[in-house]
C-alpha cells in the first residue's frame, strides 16, 4: 500500500483555495502510483479556524466543498479533515473518499480545551470507532487530541484495525517532535497498530505549525518522518510482515536542533503572518541591543533584505556604541538603513507640555515619551510605506512590563514576543554560526533601554538567570509564591517579579501578536484577568 503524506499549508478560510490544493496534490500522487492521500486536521478550514466555524454560511461552504471533491471522482483514496453539521451540532471530522464515494467517515473523540485550544467552544466530541477495508488492511481513523488517549487507538484495536490515520493540527513548542514521537510509540507498543501521524505546516496568527509528520510502524519505531517547517508531499509504502504492517520504503528526516527548530518557527511564524497579510515588508527600530539585532537577522531569513528597513532614533542618552552597532548590523544583513533623530520631537513635545508638568522633576514620564517619539515615527514610517513594524521585546521584559505602551510596544507583529531572554542570547549565538550578523559586542554588552544616563536594565530587575527562571515557573508552570521561594529563590526577587507579572497584564492585552514557541505564552494560553483580588501566596 503506497501512502501520500500531505504536509502542506491549508490557509484558515481559504475553503476554496484549499480544495484547489487537495485536487492538485491527490492528482500529483496519483501520478507516482500512490493508493491513498493524507492530509491534516480540518484541510477545508485550516486550523484553527476559531469563530469562523459559527458563521452562518459555513454549512453552505463546506457542503459545496466537498461535492468538488465528489465530483472529482479521482480513484485514489483523499483522507480529507472537514468540519460538518449533523442535527443541530458542530463535529470535527475525517472522512475518506474514493471514486467520488464515502468510503469512512468519522467524529473526533477527545477535544483539547487547554493552553491554546477551545475546541469544545465549537464541537461535539464522537464517540464511535471508525474502521474500514482498504487493499487488504483494515484501518482505523483518528484526529489529533485522540492520539493522547488510550480509548480510540484501544477500541479501533479490538476493531480489527491494523493501521491508524491520525490528521493533526499540532502546534509548535519547544521539543515538541520528540513529545510527539514518544506518546505515539507509546500507544503503538499498547496497540501494535502501523500509525500514520501528518500535521499541519506554517504560521497561523501566534501559532505556528512544524510539521514533523512521521509513520511508526507495528514494532512502535518511528521508520519514516517528514522535515519540519516544511510543506512536503512524501510517500511510504507499507506492507504486511509477520509483526504487523511495516514501512517497505520510506525517509527518516533527522530531527533538527533545538535552537535550528525554534529559530526556524520564529521564520515561517513572521514570514507567513507579513505574507498572507500582504505587507510588502517591515520596518524596526534598531537600538544597537541584542533584541532588535536578533530580530532584523530573523526577519532578513524570513523575508530577505529588500524587504526589511531599519531604523535607529537617537537621543541624548543613545550610547556612541549603539550607533556604531545598529550601523554595523544593518550593514551585515544588507538592509535598508535610515537614522533618525528625535531630539527636537521630543523638545518640542516637553516645551508643549510644560505649562501641565510645572515644576514637577524628570521622572519615567520623560523616558516613555522618547519611547512614543520612537513609536510615533516608525508608525509614521508604516502607514506612508505600507510596511508593517515588527516589534522587538522579548518574553522576559513582556512579562515585567519592561516596555512602553505605544512606544516600542507598538507594531503589528513580534517574533521574540515568546522568547526568554537567556534563549535570545542563546539563538543570537546559533545564528552567528552559520555567519556573524550580530556583532560580539552586542551579545556581551549589558544590555540597556538607553532612556535615562548610565541605564541598565539590572538596575531594574534581577538578572536575567534569575527572572527568566521565575517568569518559566510562575507563568509555564503555574508555581506559587511560596514554592518558587522554597526552592530556593531569594523572596524579594520572588515577590517583585510576581507582582510585576500581575501588574502588567493591562500591557500583555494591548502588545502585538507574536510566535508563541514555550509551552505557555501570552494570548490565548494564558488568560488572566486584569483587575482582580487573587493573592499570590500559596
Amino acid at each position: 500500500m503506497k501512502l501520500a503524506l500531505a504536509q502542506q499549508r491549508f490557509p484558515v478560510g481559504d475553503i476554496d483555495g484549499n480544495v484547489d490544493k487537495i485536487l492538485t496534490l491527490s492528482r500529483e500522487a496519483m501520478a507516482q502510483g500512490a493508493d491513498m492521500i493524507v492530509f491534516p486536521e480540518l484541510t477545508l478550514t485550516g486550523y484553527p479556524p476559531e469563530d469562523l466555524l459559527l458563521r452562518p454560511s459555513l454549512a453552505k461552504r463546506v457542503s459545496q466543498a466537498m461535492h468538488r471533491l465528489f465530483d472529482a471522482r479521482l480513484p485514489i483514496a483523499m483522507v480529507v479533515g472537514y468540519p460538518q453539521r449533523e442535527d443541530g451540532k458542530l463535529y470535527n471530522k475525517v472522512m475518506v473518499i474514493s471514486e467520488g464515494q464515502v468510503i469512512a467517515d468519522y467524529r473526533k473523540q477527545h477535544l483539547p480545551n487547554y493552553q491554546v485550544f477551545d475546541e469544545k467552544r465549537y464541537f461535539q466530541k464522537g464517540d464511535q470507532t471508525c474502521v474500514f477495508d482498504f487493499m487488504g488492511a483494515r484501518i482505523g481513523l483518528s484526529i489529533c487530541e485522540d492520539i493522547w488517549y488510550d480509548g480510540p487507538a484501544r477500541r479501533a484495536y479490538e476493531a480489527g484495525a491494523q493501521i491508524n490515520l491520525n490528521i493533526n493540527g499540532s502546534p509548535y513548542s519547544i521539543n515538541r517532535t520528540a513529545e510527539r514521537h514518544e506518546q505515539v510509540t507509546r500507544v503503538v507498543s499498547q496497540w501494535p497498530m502501523a500509525t500514520v501521524y501528518v500535521n499541519h505546516v506554517g504560521g497561523q496568527d501566534e501559532l505556528v505549525f512544524d510539521g514533523g509528520s512521521f509513520v511508526v510502524g507495528a514494532d512502535a519505531t518511528v521508520q519514516a518522518s517528514l522535515p519540519e517547517f516544511q510543506e512536503a508531499l512524501q510517500y511510504v509504502e507499507l506492507t504486511q510482515e509477520a509483526n504487523g504492517w511495516q514501512v517497505k520504503s520510506g525517509e527518516v528526516t533527522p530531527p533538527m536542533s533545538v535552537e535550528a527548530a525554534l529559530y526556524e518557527a520564529l521564520k515561517t511564524g513572521l514570514a507567513d503572518y507579513v505574507n498572507r497579510n500582504r505587507f510588502p515588508g517591515v520596518v524596526l527600530g534598531m537600538s544597537g541591543g541584542i533584541d532588535s539585532a536578533l530580530s532584523a537577522a530573523i526577519a532578513v531569513d524570513a523575508l530577505g533584505p529588500d524587504r526589511v528597513m531599519g531604523v535607529m532614533m537617537p537621543y541624548h542618552y543613545t550610547a556612541k556604541i549603539s550607533l556604531e552597532d545598529a550601523e554595523d548590523e544593518a550593514r551585515r544583513l544588507g538592509i535598508r538603513y535610515e537614522v533618525l533623530p528625535i531630539g527636537e520631537a521630543f523638545e518640542a513635545a516637553l516645551t508643549t507640555l510644560q505649562p501641565q508638568f510645572g515644576d514637577r522633576p524628570a521622572d519615567v514620564t520623560e523616558q516613555n515619551m522618547q519611547s512614543r517619539m520612537r513609536g510615533l515615527f516608525l508608525m509614521a514610517l508604516s502607514n506612508k510605506t505600507g510596511n508593517m513594524v515588527l516589534t522587538t521585546g522579548n518574553k522576559s521584559e513582556m512579562a515585567v512590563g519592561y516596555a512602553t505602551l505605544y512606544g516600542d510596544m507598538c507594531g503589528g507583529y513580534n517574533c521574540l514576543k515568546d522568547v526568554p531572554k537567556l534563549w535570545v542570547y542563546r539563538l543570537s549565538r546559533w545564528r552567528n554560526s552559520f555567519g556573524e550578523v550580530i556583532p560580539e559586542r552586542v551579545i556581551t554588552r549589558p544590555p540597556s533601554a538607553e532612556l535615562a544616563p548610565d541605564q541598565l536594565d539590572e538596575d531594574s530587575l534581577p538578572p536575567y538567570e534569575v527572572l527568566d527562571a521565575i517568569i518559566e515557573r510562575y507563568v509555564e508552570h503555574d508555581e506559587s509564591q511560596q514554592t518558587i521561594i522554597e526552592s530556593g529563590f531569594n523572596e524579594d526577587d520572588v515577590k517583585r517579579v510576581i507582582r510585576l507579572i500581575d501588574l502588567n497584564e493591562y500591557k500583555r492585552r494591548q502588545a502585538p501578536e507574536g510566535v508563541r514557541v514555550t509551552k505557555r505564552g501570552f494570548g490565548r494560553d494564558r488568560r488572566y484577568p486584569i483587575t482582580h483580588g487573587w493573592a499570590p501566596g500559596v
